[in-house]
């Protein structure tokens, strides 16, 4: 019965001459009594995706990243010292919050059985995913994503369901992401085709593209990216793509995606994921792997425009899509003198000590003591802080215990960095 339903799905979605099959989509029934107020605003769910250094690397690797490259060493590699995770990491978390929720929103006959990829319409934007906070993200090894019915919109032959995810580490927001659902043949209930709170795609300017960078995917990519969590079959068995009508599976529309961002990123912002603001994509034909994505990039201004082409027939895969970026410093050697005038530690104390004036009460209950750290700098003490968790509600401060400490630890600032980044095991 479901490969029944499935294969009505297909022919439904086949019969739609312009959709595309590597986004997202279902062949589903909107009731023409849909009350669309009731629907938008509805929180769907919310999702923990718990992670260690393992699923940013598979990601870098799923997205084409290779040791060939010296400049992604710090992508794919946990013990660099700029060990970090590329900023369109942020739809994995995320990802999972796509459908979850929508077969019970009222007015709504949803089979996800029916569910196929067609367009997504795919924002996010990152609000400090690699800086001091990754720091403690990486302690946590958890996020948390809460999925909200952002509008629904009539397309007449479909139905466009926005949804807004937000990414959080505990309270912090990571990033948000806004995908465009489309559901082959749930629209005719008169509802609006536009939304003033969908995220517009951008054209690129009409002239040669600025930068222009060919990547060879191989044949096994979906294979290898599959591994970040989208699990779909179409990716990878041959026989469920035929059944949509595909010579064989095709590559994830975020796949491609991942390509064009990190090749923006270093582009145009010299990897340096703090840069990294946004991005806005359309998915609009489906690759294959082993084909070359071709990517295309325009500079304007803070916004870098891209799109991706497939080098062996000329199709756009995905349009109207640029990424914004936050200007480099102007002065970088200002920055650089700031940079070593301070302690590396010093900045995870700080991100400590806001932590705890928010948690501080329970964590006194818990622990229930007082560390005094004594950092050093070329063999000579160069700071001290205490981070007292039992008195009151707790506190983080420069300078030795004011009431005796109950454990004391002394140790050079690199290797309390080490600690932290878990470059080195603190039991040794």
């Amino acid at each position: 019965e479901s490969i029944s339903v499935l294969s009505d799905a297909l022919s439904q979605i086949e019969t739609q001459g312009n959709v595309s099959m590597n986004s997202t989509s279902s062949g589903s029934v909107v009731s023409s009594s849909v009350d669309t107020a009731s629907i938008v605003g509805q929180k769907l769910s919310t999702n923990v995706y718990q992670y260690t250094h393992l699923q940013p690397i598979l990601y870098a690797l799923g997205v084409g990243m290779s040791t060939k490259d010296p400049d992604h060493l710090k992508f794919l590699f946990e013990g660099s010292e700029d060990f970090c995770c590329l900023p369109s990491f942020g739809v994995i978390p995320a990802q999972t919050s796509m459908f979850n929720g929508i077969p019970s929103l009222p007015g709504l006959n949803i089979d996800l059985a029916k569910v196929w990829k067609n367009k997504i319409f795919h924002w996010c934007l990152f609000h400090c995913m690699a800086t001091l906070i990754s720091i403690f993200i990486m302690l946590v090894r958890k996020l948390t994503s809460v999925a909200t019915v952002a509008d629904i919109l009539d397309k007449g032959s479909g139905a466009v369901i926005l949804l807004d995810v937000n990414t959080y580490c505990e309270e912090d927001l990571v990033c948000y992401n806004q995908f465009s659902l489309f559901f082959v043949g749930a629209g005719g209930f008169g509802g609006r085709r536009t939304s003033e709170k969908a995220k517009a795609t951008a054209n690129p300017p009409k002239r040669p593209p600025d930068v222009v960078v060919s990547d060879e995917t191989t044949a096994d990519q979906a294979a290898l990216y599959r591994l970040s969590g989208d699990w779909n079959p179409l990716h990878l068995d041959p026989s469920f793509a035929a059944l949509g009508g595909f010579k064989k599976p095709i590559l994830h529309g975020l796949c491609s995606f991942g390509f064009a961002a990190r090749n923006v990123l270093k582009h145009f912002a010299n990897n340096d994921v703090k840069r990294f603001k946004a991005i806005k994509v359309r998915f609009v034909k489906p690759v294959f792997p082993g084909q070359t994505l071709q990517t295309e990039m325009w500079k304007e201004g803070n916004r870098i425009h891209f799109q991706t082409r497939v080098k062996e027939t000329g199709q756009v895969a995905i349009a109207g899509a640029y990424v914004d970026i936050v200007p480099a410093l102007d002065k970088p050697a200002a920055r650089e003198t700031l940079r070593t005038a301070g302690l590396q530690s010093d900045l995870v104390f700080e991100e400590i000590g806001r932590r705890v004036k928010q948690i501080g009460s329970e964590l006194v209950k818990k622990v229930n003591a007082v560390f005094q750290w004594n950092i050093t700098k070329d063999g000579e003490t160069a700071m001290q802080w205490t981070i007292d968790l039992k008195n009151g509600c707790g506190a983080v401060y420069q300078g030795p215990a004011r009431s005796s400490a109950d454990t004391t630890f002394t140790l050079s600032d690199e290797d309390f960095m080490d600690v932290v980044l878990q470059k080195i095991n603190p039991q040794k």
